[in-house]
Formats: C-alpha cells, sequence, structure tokens
C-alpha cells in the first residue's frame, strides 16, 4: 500500500511533465493571437495566414516526422479541402454563375462554412486513404517522387474538370469565416491532434521504423500500415488548413496549390525541425515572420531619412539562403528535435 501511495503522485507529475510541450505551444500560439488582435486589419491578415499555413505545417509533421518519408502531396490536400468546401458552401446562385455544370446533388448543397471545412478534411483524409494503401509501401526517394506525383496528378485533374472546380477559372463567394479567433483555435486543434498522435504507441513505432527500419521490421512492426495512419491522419489536418485559406481568401483557384506552396510548407518544417511538433510551429513563425519582414523590405521602409528598400525578388532569394545555412549547420532545425521540455533530456525521437 505504501509502494502504491507512493508511486501514484510519481504518475501524476509525469503525466503533468508529458504536457508541458502541449501546453507550451497553445500558450504561444494564443500569445501570437492576443498580439494580432491589438494590430491593423492588415496585420491581422497575415498572421491568420501564418496560423493557417502553421495547420499545414504541423499536419505536414504527422506523417513527415514520425515516418521519416519525404511527402509534396500536402498542397495537393490543401487543395482537395479547399475546392471541397467551396463547392458545398457557395451560395446555389453563385454556383450557376461560376459552376453551370455541377451535378445537381452538389449545386444544390450549401452548407455552414464550418461544416464545409471539416468536411473538406474528411474529404481529403478519404482520398489519402484509398491512394496510401499503395504508397505506403515505398520508401526513400520512390515515396518522396510518388507524393510528387500525387500533388501534379491533382493539380491537373482539378485545373482540368471544367463541371466540379471550375478548371483554370476561380470560385468566388466564398463566405469570409476565417477570422483571427477562429484561426487561433485551429491552430491549436491541429497541435492538439498532432500531440495525442506523436504521444500514442503507433506513433512511437513509427518513429522506431524511421530510425531503423529493418529492426523495426524485425520486431514485428507492421511499418505499412503505421505509415498509413499517419498519412490519412496529416491529409486530414492539411485538408482543413486548404478549407480555412479558402474562407481566408474568398475565393479558390488551383495555382494556389502547386509547387510554391508545397516548397514553402516544406522549408518552414525543416527549417523548425521535421523530428518535433515544437519544430513544425516554430519553422511555420519564424518563416512567416521572415516573409513578412521581406515583404515589408520590398516595398521600402522609411529609417531616419533613409528608404531602405531591397530590390524584388531578393526575398526569395534570403529564404533559399536560410534554408540552406540550416541544412548546412543545424540540420535539426531551430528546435533541435526537442519538444519545449525546459529538459535537457527529453528529445522527440526518444518520447514524442
Amino acid at each position: 500500500m505504501d509502494l502504491l501511495a507512493k508511486s501514484s503522485p510519481n504518475r501524476i507529475g509525469d503525466r503533468r511533465k508529458r504536457l508541458i510541450p502541449l501546453v507550451s505551444l497553445i500558450v504561444i500560439v494564443v500569445l501570437v493571437g492576443l498580439a494580432a488582435s491589438q494590430g491593423a486589419i492588415v496585420m491581422q491578415r497575415r498572421v491568420i495566414l501564418a496560423l493557417i499555413y502553421l495547420v499545414a505545417v504541423v499536419g505536414l509533421y504527422i506523417f513527415v516526422g514520425n515516418s521519416g518519408v519525404l511527402s509534396f502531396a500536402s498542397s495537393a490536400f490543401m487543395a482537395i479541402g479547399a475546392y471541397t468546401t467551396a463547392i458545398v458552401t457557395m451560395a446555389p446562385n453563385m454556383k450557376s454563375t461560376f459552376l453551370p455544370d455541377l451535378p445537381a446533388f452538389l449545386a444544390i448543397q450549401h452548407m455552414p462554412p464550418l461544416a464545409g471545412i471539416m468536411l473538406g478534411g474528411f474529404m481529403a483524409a478519404l482520398i489519402a486513404a484509398v491512394i496510401g494503401a499503395p504508397l505506403m509501401r515505398l520508401s526513400g526517394i520512390s515515396a518522396g517522387i510518388a507524393t510528387l506525383s500525387l500533388m501534379v496528378i491533382v493539380y491537373i485533374v482539378f485545373g482540368n474538370w471544367d463541371s466540379v472546380t471550375g478548371g483554370q477559372r476561380s470560385l468566388m463567394g466564398l463566405v469570409g469565416y476565417v477570422k483571427l479567433p477562429q484561426a487561433t483555435l485551429f491552430a491549436i486543434g491541429a497541435i492538439v491532434i498532432a500531440f495525442i498522435y506523436q504521444e500514442s504507441r503507433g506513433a512511437l513505432m513509427l518513429r522506431a521504423s524511421r530510425e531503423d527500419p529493418v529492426a523495426a521490421a524485425a520486431s514485428g512492426i507492421r511499418i505499412t500500415r503505421h505509415r498509413w495512419i499517419a498519412f490519412v491522419l496529416s491529409a486530414f489536418v492539411t485538408g482543413i488548413a486548404g478549407a480555412l485559406f479558402a474562407h481566408l481568401q474568398g475565393t479558390v483557384r488551383i495555382e494556389s496549390f502547386y509547387l510554391s506552396l508545397t516548397f514553402l510548407l516544406l522549408a518552414m518544417l525543416i527549417v523548425g525541425g521535421s523530428q518535433s511538433l515544437a519544430g513544425a510551429v516554430m519553422g511555420a513563425l519564424a518563416l512567416s515572420l521572415l516573409g513578412e519582414i521581406l515583404r515589408q523590405l520590398e516595398r521600402g521602409v522609411p529609417i531616419l531619412q533613409f528608404d531602405l528598400k531591397i530590390p524584388g525578388g531578393l526575398g526569395d532569394i534570403v529564404m533559399a539562403l536560410c534554408l540552406l545555412l540550416i541544412l548546412m549547420f543545424r540540420p535539426l532545425g531551430l528546435a533541435g528535435g526537442r519538444e519545449l521540455t525546459f529538459s535537457r533530456n527529453r528529445t522527440s525521437g526518444d518520447n514524442g
């Protein structure tokens, strides 16, 4: 009895310690939202976009960070989420204008924005579940090329499916549902989902396969199955990010979901550190801040009697240089593969 009495507080303390990374990231996101709420409307919109990128990068981390398999499919799942919510939330009169050949059962749908956003995530997860079954058998560069092919296929199909997506035309008239509070809540939700998953037994086994796939397979770990689960969950979160992006912009165009977005999300994950949830959050916020600073410098910033301005396009070079420096001198990213535990002993690779 004495032993049980002594061990129970220890267990409770351990559980509380394991929640420190989650609470820390939630506090950071809340503080970012509160700080942005005091700024101008333009600044708030920039922060909302950064939080949407954060959702997408966290979704990307769920698969890439835990499996160690590179994926280029994030923009494809964002496109699926964006077009799904656009089709089911647009007013019927807008559909008759932009999508006159839309099937009747879709033309009459008019869901609330929140329902459309969640449906966008589920649709991305459904497609990932079907496509991921054969793809998750691949590893290394083969898996990367396969997900790149998936991105290209979605881009071509959506860009030419005139009756359903409008093809190369823009879909307009989406409800501007995503404000700062909604973006903050969805960012927190994505972090919670990723944290719960990375603390699960399946994610632990998946990370074991990331470190040594041969030993993991020999230990009886079903690598393909656990990769598939992470891939589907990743698609769900990323699809929600795409739906949020659509409701922020108020319009959907297929060009928004291609190579530039794919490489931006990958850069955010790599800069922050792909092996920890903290790295995904830090990378998304850090590159969003850097991008905004460079954007302002391209427009010109008055300092004392001078107008500090950099040439157009130099911002992209600076972003690429930052990515290169991170890869060369800090390959584990800004977070160093660690969670925000305020301890030098725990790492995401060991404890998730």
